[in-house]
Parts: C-alpha cells; structure tokens; sequence
C-alpha cells in the first residue's frame, strides 16, 4: 500500500515567501516551484482523499477539483495582494453543490493547519431549515454534537456565532434553545503547520472528517 500522502517543508517555506513578496514577479520567477511544492502535493493529498472519503462521507464531491485557485479575487477587496498564502480545498454535496449545504474544508498555512466543516454563512432559507430540522430532532442533534469523542477530537464541539435570543417562531424555553441560537454550525481541528509535514497527517484528516461527518449530514439532510 503507498504511503499516505502529505505535504513538505519546501510547501511551508514557499508560502512563508510567498506572504513576504505577495508580487506577481516574484510568484510567477516561481511558478515550477509552486507547482512543484505546492499543488502537486495536494492534488496527490486530494487524489487519496477521493477513494478513501468514499467510507466516510460518499455523498460529498471530492477530488482535485476541489483544491481552491492561489489567485485572490482583489476586485472588491481593499487588499489588492494577487496572492492567497494557504492551499485550501473543500467538498459539498454532490445534488447541493458549492455552498449549497453543509461540507468539509481544510488549509494549510505557515500559521497553522486546520481541518473541518459544517455550514460558515448560510441563507436564511437554509437557517430556518435547518433550525427546523434541530427542533424536531434534538435528541439526535444532541447525541452527535454532545459526544464525548466529538469535543475531544474537535476543539471543544460545535462551535459558530449565535443570536442572543431564541429565534422568532421557536419557543424561549424550546429543549433545543442553545442550539436555535446558532447562526453558523461549525466544528474542526487545528493543528500546527508542521503536522502536515508528518506521518501523521493523514490519518489524523481523515479521523477529523469521520467525526464530522454525522453534523454534516444532518445538517444537509435538512436542505433536501
């Protein structure tokens, strides 16, 4: 069996360069090296993740595909850098597509690498739904957010900003209060940058995707 795919010291060195000379320049004198470095380690991370996702999650996207474009979007930004300094990739649901639903994410920066999911900036449509979907199954929603092996492995559980009142249209003293409250459904990991460097890394994803899996779908099951 290959060894399990991760990333390299060169990876992390260029993109601590790459934040010092954020310059179009300075990256494209470097291209090969990018290439190199940079996307071919993760299109072989994404590659692997595309047969072993299968067991986790199976209704998620996920392959090269997914890996997100190094080139910001500097038209509506104050910050005109052409340049992002991680290499992030996400997976949604195949009929939901991007942004759609629910999905997982992961990055890797010199700062650090995290790894994740749930839903970042949902519509309304999509909140209520999913409000919804909590206040007719809280002892489900519980059971998957209030496992021990859930906040042990994922920084402390479901995290998100919240409302500081219950929600219109739902009881003040509803079982399911706190969690009404939510406006984002979030839950990850974060580790050092250097763990992506290590025989660890791996694994250690794919244990993060699998203890998040059970939210995402929940979550998504709300939208179909």
């Amino acid at each position: 069996m290959a060894s399990a795919p991760r990333f390299s010291k060169e990876t992390l060195s260029f993109l601590t360069r790459l934040k010092r000379n954020n310059r179009r320049e300075w990256f494209n004198a470097r291209r090969d090296e990018y290439e190199a470095v940079v996307r071919q380690p993760m299109i072989a991370v994404l590659e692997r993740l595309a047969v072993d996702m299968r067991a986790i999650a199976p209704e998620l996207l996920v392959g090269p595909k997914s890996m997100y474009r190094i080139y910001r979007d500097v038209r509506f930004s104050e910050n005109k850098q052409p340049y992002k300094t991680n290499v992030a990739a996400s997976f949604w649901h195949r009929t939901l597509g991007k942004g759609g639903g629910a999905g997982m994410y992961f990055h890797i920066s010199p700062e650090g690498l995290w790894i994740g999911g749930g839903m970042y900036a949902p519509e309304m449509p999509q909140l209520h739904a999913v409000r919804e979907q909590i206040a007719a199954n809280v002892r489900h929603f519980r059971s998957i957010v209030e496992a021990p092996a859930f906040k042990r492995s994922l920084d402390g559980g479901l995290e998100g900003e919240r409302l500081q009142r219950v929600p219109r249209g739902f009881p003040k003293d509803h079982d399911a209060a706190d969690y009404l409250r939510y406006r984002q459904f979030l839950a990850g990991r974060e580790f050092p940058a250097r763990f992506a460097t290590g025989p660890k890394f791996y694994g250690g994803m794919l244990d993060v995707f699998r203890k998040i899996a059970p939210l995402v779908r929940f979550l998504n099951e709300a939208l179909q």
